[in-house]
């Protein structure tokens, strides 16, 4: 019997003093939380600093799970939706990611258009300090559950 496999992302929502989210432009989705995979053999911790990092040139302390999706469309994958606070460092834009900016929590709901990438973002709104777990599918998207 093959083993399945799935993709593993991490994406975080960092809030700042001003409690302004950062958001990354990406050059195909446009507007979102920074997000990436984690590489085979990284821990989860260390692949949510490193994505965030590369994307964005800020570093961010009490990172907590809040949120994670299971996308069940191929190709497969588990994405685990963190929050945080900002730390150090200057909004920094790389090559996958073109622009980078604080912003307010509405303008970033005007500014997220894909529609995953929205849900993500309000999913993490509306953290209490339980974990959530949801599942959607892709062609066309449809969040299937949520608890």
């Amino acid at each position: 019997m093959e083993h399945p496999r799935h993709i593993l992302v991490v994406c975080c929502l960092v809030r700042n003093a001003r409690q302004e989210v950062l958001l990354v432009r990406h050059q195909r989705r446009g507007w979102e939380l920074p997000q990436g995979r984690v590489e085979e053999g990284e821990a989860l911790r260390d692949g949510l600093h490193r994505e965030v990092l590369e994307e964005t040139g800020i570093e961010f302390a009490a990172a907590q799970p809040a949120v994670i999706w299971s996308k069940l469309s191929a190709p497969a994958a588990v994405i685990v939706c963190f929050t945080a606070s900002y730390a150090a460092g200057q909004p920094t834009a790389s090559e996958e990611t073109p622009e980078v900016r604080w912003v307010t929590e509405e303008q970033a709901l005007t500014l997220i258009e894909h529609p995953v990438n929205l849900d993500r973002f309000k999913g993490l709104l509306q953290h209490s300090g339980v974990l959530q777990l949801r599942s959607y599918t892709t062609g066309p998207y449809r969040v299937v559950d949520q608890l």
